[in-house]
């Protein structure tokens, strides 16, 4: 008989193999072992590694395509300031989820399944800069998203007000 949390048990270890080792770096052997099942339990469950990580980011992503579609058809300015204050949000709620995928963001953007990921965080980068396409802008908001999903995830920076402040470092940085 399987365990009822089973499920739950192989998400748990994959989030935490994931966050110290890398996507990359697991395998699902290793979960297994983490949980301690079999590896035909796990697969039993996910059919595949890919399939354990889609499932960890649904959350977010699904509130990353409800933040897109909310900056749709905005005035660019507009646009800009909510997808600053709606990027924050989102990094600041799923803090363990963009930990597990940060470093392999642009290996899982190879992988079908993590495609329409790809498009969203474009959409919401095209936000950032403004509407701008200029390269200069659009390298300003990569490094401006790396810095606060970094800075969201490093717990030395508990009890600081970091709403407040990565909200207004990135409205400094891309707001002319």
């Amino acid at each position: 008989m399987v365990r009822a949390s089973t499920r739950e048990d192989i998400l748990s270890a994959a989030a935490g193999l994931f966050a110290t080792g890398g996507y990359k770096g697991t395998s699902l052997q290793d979960i297994a072992a983490a949980v301690g099942c079999s590896k035909a339990t796990l697969l039993y469950h996910f059919a595949t590694k890919e399939m354990i990580l889609a499932t960890l980011v649904a959350p977010p992503v699904r509130d990353l395509a409800t933040l897109s579609e909310s900056l749709t058809g905005q005035p660019a300015a507009v646009a800009q300031g909510q997808a600053i204050e709606g990027f924050v949000d989102l990094v600041l709620n799923y803090r363990r989820e963009i930990a597990l995928i940060f470093h392999d963001l642009p290996h899982l953007f190879q992988s079908e399944s993590f495609s329409d990921i790809k498009e969203l965080i474009d959409q919401l980068a095209s936000a950032l800069a403004g509407g701008s396409a200029e390269p200069s802008a659009m390298l300003g908001v990569n490094v401006i998203m790396a810095g606060i999903a970094l800075v969201a995830v490093d717990p030395e920076h508990e009890g600081v007000d970091l709403r407040a402040a990565l909200v207004d470092v990135a409205r400094r940085a891309l707001i002319p």
